[in-house]
């Protein structure tokens, strides 16, 4: 671990630092905290009373004002893995500290970054290698911030010896009509003194208004505006029950894939990272299969009356997204040219580049128009209509019967496929695949989740074997129609088009690897193995 530490910060294991002229200590342990009641007490008259009279407590510098961010991605991928990635500021330092699940820290000062911000924005080094994997396409961006006064404290033992540090954190968080958290102490010993500590820590956990702290103070500067840690998902996070109207379900499931759209308009019309559109195009891709599959729960002709203002959402999101595609994935097509070289293909991305520029204004117009901010209000005002719903199925019979329909299809198409069938068919598997992954999506909530997620698991080999199929195809025509594009518009080195060429016979390669596998990838899907549980999961629907 690197790191550099100011006197003022919370206490890191085992580390050695200066609190005062001629004084160095070494922390034994992270440090233990707690709240303090607003009881109108001071906390050192609080934290005097119970340590005394066995330990003595004394200032232990000048007071300082740390200002607080806290950063992850919109999806909360460092949360998932179990880290927190702090910047904290004062006058004079300015760090980032990164700690996992287990309180090891990765530390480094750097100047001021503006956020959001991929991960690269950090200065090479251990924090920045250990985030980048992490976070990868998303953006770095805060989710709370606050600012807190800290004071620190020595306690003393009869010998006059300091054997812990006491910091006291007074926090006020940024947002809107927010409260300032309750006192924050914590407890950290010197290193030979743990023992002691712990005595010290025992007699603070019994003192009437001092309680231990349930949550960090990320976290509770979190809870003051309204938020949580994961508190934002792409998935289809519905919790449906087998009795509940078909209309209730679907309903459910439609206003939380409006959610998720929604939530992400806001960073696609910035383009803060890529996935913001990634996952609005699938909120738009999941709702135009309800709508198809299950439409007929809803109220009559409410389907009809959306679906194709759904297809015109879907049809302005997909340019740019695919120019994302190419130019995420070009540091490794240019790596893998043998013939061409990197600089070569340069005049590719470069076009690419302004490819995208184009449809993103196209796309930024699109999601500020009255047509979009009328859809979405439309939407959920037909979603959100209080009618009682007539006598119908259940969410258990409807999620059954469509099951059964997309399974049966999946493998009446696939078993048609030889190796004599056109690429039209396996594309057209690939529609009846996805449809299929989409209605175990929105029913997952109803099934055994081991046999679910089997049974997802298997799906999703046949749909990455057809997916790279398709791919390849569409790719291979979008490199020869792109070679057009440049030749068009400017005059294009030889160099550039052989490079492009090289890429496309790369692409060909994959896609008849692709066709090749998909025998295999189907037999697997289509095992008596895995029918038995697609049985299982429609039966267990149709309690």
């Amino acid at each position: 671990m690197g790191s550099s530490f100011d006197p003022y910060f919370p206490s890191v294991a085992g580390m050695s630092f200066l609190r005062e002229p001629g004084q160095s200590f070494v922390v034994e342990a992270l440090s233990h905290d707690f709240v303090l009641a607003g009881d109108g007490r001071s906390p050192l008259d609080v934290v005097r009373a119970a340590l005394a009279p066995r330990y003595a407590v004394v200032p232990g510098g000048r007071p300082r004002t740390v200002r607080h961010t806290w950063l992850d991605t919109f999806d909360w991928r460092l949360h998932g893995a179990g880290l927190t990635l702090e910047h904290a500021a004062g006058s004079g330092f300015s760090e980032y500290t990164l700690t996992d699940a287990d309180g090891e820290r990765i530390t480094a000062g750097t100047s001021r970054i503006r956020w959001p911000a991929l991960a690269s924005a950090l200065p090479p080094g251990p924090l920045r290698a250990r985030l980048e994997p992490v976070s990868w396409v998303r953006a770095l961006m805060p989710v709370a911030r606050a600012a807190s006064t800290i004071r620190q404290w020595r306690v003393l033992n009869t010998d006059d010896k300091t054997i812990a540090w006491l910091t006291v954190s007074q926090a006020s968080p940024a947002g809107p009509d927010t409260a300032d958290l309750p006192t924050r102490l914590s407890v950290a010993a010197v290193r030979g003194y743990q023992a002691q500590t712990d005595r010290i820590i025992r007699c603070l956990a019994g003192t009437p208004g001092v309680a231990p702290a349930e949550l960090s103070l990320r976290d509770s500067a979190l809870a003051a505006i309204g938020r949580r840690p994961g508190d934002y998902t792409s998935k289809v996070d519905v919790e449906l029950t087998a009795s509940m109207p078909a209309r209730v379900a679907m309903t459910a499931v439609l206003l939380r894939l409006l959610d998720t759209l929604e939530a992400n308009v806001a960073g696609t019309v910035r383009d803060t990272d890529t996935e913001f559109l990634h996952d609005l195009r699938v909120a738009v891709r999941r709702t135009r299969s309800a709508l198809k599959l299950c439409g007929d729960a809803l109220p009559a002709g409410l389907a009809e009356k959306f679906r194709d203002e759904f297809k015109w959402l879907g049809d302005v999101t997909t340019p740019i997204r695919d120019l994302d595609v190419y130019l995420l994935n070009y540091p490794d097509m240019a790596a893998g040219l043998q013939s061409a070289t990197p600089p070569e293909l340069a005049p590719f991305q470069e076009h690419l580049a302004r490819r995208r520029t184009l449809e993103r204004r196209l796309l930024v117009r699109a999601l500020r128009s009255a047509r979009f901010l009328g859809l979405a209000d439309a939407w959920r005002a037909a979603l959100t209509d209080d009618t009682p719903p007539r006598r119908g199925p259940t969410a258990a019979r409807l999620a059954a019967d469509r099951i059964r329909r997309a399974h049966r299809r999946v493998l009446r198409d696939g078993a048609a496929i030889t190796a004599d069938s056109p690429p039209e068919s396996l594309h057209d598997l690939r529609k009846r695949c996805k449809e299929l992954r989409y209605l175990l999506e929105f029913f997952a909530s109803l099934h055994d989740p081991a046999i679910h997620r089997q049974a997802v698991r298997e799906l999703k080999g046949l749909q990455d074997c057809l997916g790279e199929y398709q791919d390849c195809q569409v790719q291979q025509h979008e490199i020869r129609m792109f070679a057009e594009q440049m030749m068009q518009e400017q005059a294009v080195p030889a160099t550039a088009l052989l490079a492009m060429g090289e890429l496309a016979g790369q692409i060909a390669r994959r896609e008849h690897q692709a066709r090749g596998d998909f025998a295999g990838r189907f037999a697997d899907f289509a095992s008596a193995a895995n029918q038995q549980r697609f049985r299982a999961l429609t039966a267990d629907s149709g309690r």
